[in-house]
Parts: structure tokens; C-alpha cells; sequence
């Protein structure tokens, strides 16, 4: 069977929507394979398959799910993707869901936005397939370390599943730090600058994606936890702690999200209370000055009523004593809300 596996590999999968359709045998790869000669290489004892599908026509998944035996629930959700992070067990097959996220820089400038995709994986005891959605991160590099690793490789589709696993989670990684950066510049602004819509809408945004990646991440914590309990035939004992360093891996972002979420919190919090000290300031202000004006206005008020009989009318001092007495109160009070702080 070996050998008509490696002849097999002479005829490449021109099939769309296949990436790579290879067989491995104690963690070296034999070559590629068509789809049709799949359930030749699972009867070899110590060979596997591994097939990867890039936005697959639902043919094509029928065409798989017949040389897999999978379950009709695993191949529609595979087909219409929009699937939240999960593992179902499905007979003798394992179904597991996960959410890859890109932050790319759009052309011609403007804020990056996050990009989710999925991937799903379907593992049995001789077989892997994984099904790419949305992403446009290839898994060509997580094939190649595999490869690179045939002692680790040896240990089946499991392994493989771990390095996926790892793979997506570490895409993670360098999202959360730049969100981090984004929320360090905002807070320069609310704390150093003077905040702007812009600053509002910043906050709004990034509240935002902070949310989504959540959704995206949390999951993944219960899933690892599954993934190495003992109950799982798919993931033998030796590779169960693969798996354990993920679910740390995950449990570090995760906590690093739930913390960029309340920092996040507390500079909204912070610009607020900026604003009603702006704000209280700036009244407090405009009422100072509303009563050294108000000086003014009442003195010359009364004396610009028309009646004949008033104090001092007709004093040749009078007309300088009274702006003079404006000056001085006015002053007066000037200097006592500047004391004060209210101006």
C-alpha cells in the first residue's frame, strides 16, 4: 500500500477548495494523495491523512464526508460556517471550531479593523481535516514545523489539532498588544491633550473590538479544558499536555483582555470626569465674570433712570467717583475669584 500511495502522489489534487491532500506514516510525509485513495492510506496501520480545505463548495465536503464517514450536523456547519468556538464529538469523529483573527493595516490610511475567519477541524484516529474560512492566513507554515518535527508528527492527527490550536491562538497574541498600544495613545490624549470626538470614537471602537475578540477567545478556555480530559479517545494521553500549555496560553490572553477592558473602562470613566471638571470650571468662570459685570450694569442702571431728585447728580465729582468705584469693585471682586480659583 506504500507504494501505491507514493504513486499515487504523482497526480496532484486539481479539485478547488483542496489546499493539500497528504499522507504521513510515523510522522514523515509519504507525499500527496487524491481524495479517492484516502481510505486506502487509513488501513496501513501507523499512517494518516491530512487534507486542507480552503472555502470548500458543499460537493466537495459531501465528497469528503463519504471517504470520512462524517456526520451530516458537522458538514453544514463546516458548509455555512458563522459558527461559534466549540468542540462536539460526533460518533468517531471529533468536530472542533475555532475563530482566527487578522488585524490588517487598510489601504490608503484610515483606522485597522479586526478580521475574523474560522477554521474547522474534523479528527478521527487516522484522518485530519481542517476547512478555512475567511481567513487568509494560509496553514502551509503550520504543515512545514509539523513536517519539520516527524517525532512529534509520530504522535498522530492529535498533535496536529495541537499545532493548529497553537497556531490560531498565537495570532492573538500581537492583536491584543496592538490594541493595548491604541489604548495607551488614547489615553495620552484624554490625560496629556485635549480629547476630541475623535478621542470619543476611539474609545467606542476599540470598546468595541475588545468585545469581539472576547467572544472570539473566551471559549477556547472550556475547550482546551475538555481537550485534556481523559474521556476524549481522539487525544491520547502523550498529547493531552500540549494541549494544557494552550489552555494556559489562552487563560493569559483572555486575562489580558478582561484587563485592556477595565483600563478601557477607566479612561471612558476618566474622560468623563474630565469633562464635568472642564465643564464645572468653565461655569465657574462665566459666573465670575457674570458678577464683576453685574457690578457695572447695576450702578450704571440706577444712574441712567431718568429722575429728577438723586444723590450727587448735579456734583461735579460724582460722574468720576462713580466709574472710579466701578473700577475698584470690579477689581475687587477680580482679585477674589482669582484667589479663589474660579478664574
Amino acid at each position: 500500500m506504500l507504494e501505491s500511495t507514493r504513486s499515487a502522489a504523482a497526480e496532484p489534487e486539481a479539485r478547488p477548495g483542496v489546499i493539500k491532500c497528504a499522507a504521513y506514516e510515523r510522522g514523515r510525509c509519504l507525499g500527496d494523495v487524491l481524495l479517492g485513495q484516502v481510505a486506502g492510506v487509513m488501513a496501513e496501520d501507523g499512517q494518516f491523512v491530512w487534507i486542507g480545505l480552503y472555502e470548500p463548495s458543499e460537493e466537495l465536503l459531501r465528497d469528503v464526508q463519504r471517504e470520512f464517514g462524517l456526520h451530516d450536523l458537522a458538514i453544514e456547519d463546516a458548509h455555512l460556517a458563522h459558527q461559534r468556538p466549540k468542540v462536539e464529538l460526533y460518533d468517531d469523529s471529533l468536530f472542533v471550531v475555532l475563530r482566527t483573527v487578522q488585524r490588517p493595516t487598510p489601504e490608503g490610511g484610515g483606522l485597522p479593523r479586526l478580521e475574523f475567519g474560522e477554521t474547522h477541524v474534523f479528527l478521527g484516529d487516522r484522518y485530519v481535516v481542517t476547512v478555512r474560512h475567511g481567513s487568509l492566513r494560509s496553514y502551509v507554515g503550520v504543515r512545514a514545523r509539523c513536517e519539520a518535527k516527524p517525532q512529534l508528527l509520530a504522535k498522530g492527527p492529535a498533535y496536529v489539532l495541537y499545532a493548529l490550536m497553537d497556531f490560531v491562538v498565537d495570532q492573538y497574541l500581537p492583536v491584543v498588544e496592538a490594541l493595548a498600544d491604541d489604548l495607551e495613545g488614547l489615553e495620552e490624549e484624554i490625560f496629556e491633550g485635549t480629547p476630541d470626538r475623535e478621542t470619543i470614537t476611539g474609545l467606542y471602537r476599540l470598546k468595541r473590538e475588545l468585545l469581539s475578540l472576547k467572544r472570539a477567545i473566551f471559549p477556547l478556555v472550556e475547550m482546551c479544558a475538555r481537550l485534556t480530559r481523559p474521556d476524549l479517545d481522539h487525544i491520547p494521553e502523550d498529547t493531552r499536555p500540549y494541549f494544557r500549555d494552550v489552555h494556559d496560553q489562552v487563560m493569559r490572553i483572555n486575562e489580558a483582555i478582561d484587563g485592556l477592558r477595565e483600563l478601557l473602562t477607566a479612561a471612558l470613566e476618566s474622560h468623563l470626569s474630565l469633562l464635568s471638571v472642564s465643564q464645572n470650571a468653565d461655569t465657574r468662570r462665566l459666573a465670575a465674570w457674570a458678577a464683576i459685570i453685574a457690578v457695572p450694569t447695576m450702578m450704571a442702571g440706577i444712574y441712567g433712570m431718568n429722575f429728577e431728585f438723586m444723590p450727587e447728580l448735579r456734583w461735579e465729582l460724582g460722574y468720576p467717583l462713580v466709574i472710579g468705584g466701578m473700577m475698584m469693585l470690579c477689581v475687587t471682586l477680580f482679585r477674589a475669584f482669582k484667589r479663589s480659583g474660579w478664574l
